[in-house]
């Protein structure tokens, strides 16, 4: 456990910093591109590389590589999962090229068609987004061939219990969008709005190049040797069986976001743009806790299935899903509180208007409530591929996708964009509902049932801080006001005092999870006082 708890640290730590590396990147983005139609597009096309980076690299290749991994060392130790990471990264190599190019081709057509869609009846500004958003895509779609070899070195390192590297990869592309865009703002007037966005691609492109680096000499320097081999060797038929049924499912949530992102582009200029943030303000509690929680553990329970050791298998799960709700859950309520003054502070400036904060404050607080679903499944989905069940999580996507559809062409009219938050918010509780009940069944020691004492617990603590926090929140803006510094105090009091509160009333309700961040606080704090100790000067 404590080995563990030091490497969701590590893996939390580095999260942190490349969330919050990434909201300053989407608030820079605003700032210059506001929530118009080329911040859409791009948003879009962004969307379409990292789409088929979940397909096929980080989504049903890592899935299928860390347990395979997992025996192949154990069976012929690490030179036998050096060749097999080789094999590996060759034929993703060649998948991921193919795919590029048919990419680029298909969106590069846009001239042919843009224009038979008009003809057809769409909206010549819808087309006109769609349109924009394919050029884009032409130039940023190779980032998809980097993201996806990171994915493999970065699989290779967590089996052999490196975490910081894989953890870094968000960070350079982070850094690499900030820095050319920045370069961007310097050299291209402001009335070049496509001038700018151009900066920004070569961002993406050369962050991806640096994903792929950064963990691959991590990996050479453990001993693996980069050699082009797309050998049909056994680990590699095994990942290819593993990974089809996994690939269906991935191919879902493809198409799923995929629609999602066109049916935004159809309702208004803003509402892609929209979306995209309200995204970004849930991925800092999933991505700071609960996927480094689950990266952390996937390979520990990996092996459990490996070894043959359910009863450890489903200790580790249970100890990894209490502290992803303990986190989670309050965030979602505290997330659903503070919409408003959150999206001011972050967000409204420059070319992000007051306007768009009124819109994009309901469909945050409706994203808000899919966070614990959210953090839920990053945990259940790796549950399945430990048993090497990916059948199960194909059919909780496209139940998902159903879902999704359904809803928002339902809701997409009478609501807007804030229709679109909501259907994508159902179609998690449909998912994650699915998947726990397929646990209980595969397992009943993975059932809801071993939790659902801590599960209200934790609601009940979080339900008294969301009160708590909108309490204060109505008495400082009622008293100071809104704007500028006003909401950041505003919003440093309110988080202060909810804290305090969902602190105070989960220790009280001795919530399971509590001694174990204690002990992760203390080793911390431990570390911060003996560092102060050693410089010159300490005590």
């Amino acid at each position: 456990m404590g080995q563990a708890l030091r490497n969701v640290g590590i893996v939390s730590g580095v999260t942190m910093l490349s969330r919050v590396l990434g909201l300053a990147r989407d608030m820079a983005i605003t700032a210059v591109f506001g929530a118009s139609a080329l911040a859409s597009a791009f948003v879009t096309a962004f969307t379409l590389p990292n789409l088929f980076r979940r397909l096929l690299g980080e989504g049903a290749l890592t899935a299928a590589l860390v347990p395979t991994l997992q025996e192949e060392t154990r069976k012929n130790g690490d030179a036998g999962a050096d060749r097999l990471v080789s094999e590996v990264a060759s034929w993703t190599l060649l998948a991921t090229g193919a795919i590029v190019l048919a990419a680029m081709l298909a969106l590069g057509a846009h001239g042919w068609w843009a224009p038979r869609l008009e003809a057809a009846g769409m909206a010549p500004d819808t087309v006109a987004r769609w349109a924009a958003g394919a050029r884009l895509g032409v130039v940023l779609f190779p980032y998809l061939v980097t993201v996806c070899l990171a994915a493999v070195f970065s699989a290779a390192l967590q089996t052999r219990g490196r975490f910081l590297e894989p953890a870094l990869n968000p960070v350079w592309l982070n850094l690499s969008m900030l820095g050319l865009l920045g370069l961007g703002v310097h050299q291209v007037a402001a009335g070049d709005p496509a001038g700018r966005m151009e900066w920004l691609c070569g961002g993406v492109l050369l962050g991806g190049a640096l994903q792929m680096i950064t963990p691959g000499l991590a990996l050479r320097r453990l001993g693996w040797r980069p050699r082009f081999a797309p050998a049909r060797s056994a680990g590699v038929r095994q990942i290819a069986s593993l990974m089809l049924p996994t690939l269906f499912g991935s191919a879902i949530y493809l198409v799923n976001t995929t629609l999602s992102r066109l049916f935004a582009l159809s309702v208004d200029d803003a509402a892609a743009t929209l979306l995209n943030l309200s995204t970004r303000l849930m991925e800092l509690p999933i991505g700071v806790f609960a996927i480094a929680v689950s990266t952390v553990y996937f390979p520990r329970i990996a092996r459990h299935a490996a070894e043959g050791r359910p009863d450890l298998l489903a200790a580790d799960y249970r100890e990894g899903m209490r502290l992803i709700l303990l986190i989670n859950i309050p965030a979602a309520f505290g997330l659903a509180v503070l919409a408003e003054p959150i999206t001011r502070v972050l967000f409204q400036r420059g070319a992000f208007t007051a306007a768009d904060t009124a819109l994009m404050t309901p469909v945050v607080g409706v994203g808000a409530l899919a966070l614990p679903c959210l953090a839920f499944v990053s945990l259940a989905l790796r549950a399945f591929y430990a048993h090497k069940d990916t059948r199960t999580p194909v059919r909780a996507a496209l139940w998902s996708f159903l879902a999704n559809v359904v809803a928002s062409l339902v809701l997409m009219g009478p609501l807007g964009v804030t229709g679109l938050a909501l259907a994508a918010t159902l179609a998690v509780f449909v998912q994650a509902g699915y998947l726990q009940l397929r646990l209980g069944r595969l397992a009943p020691a993975l059932g809801l049932g071993r939790l659902r004492v801590h599960l209200a617990k934790v609601v009940a603590a979080a339900m008294a801080m969301a009160a708590a926090v909108d309490l204060v929140r109505r008495a400082w803006e009622g008293a100071v006001g809104v704007g500028a510094w006003r909401d950041v105090a505003g919003l440093a009091v309110g988080v202060t005092a909810g804290l305090v509160v969902f602190a105070g009333v989960a220790w009280g309700l001795r919530v399971e999870g509590r001694d174990q961040l204690t002990a992760l606080l203390r080793r911390k704090l431990g570390r911060a006082r003996t560092a102060d100790g050693d410089k010159p000067g300490g005590g």
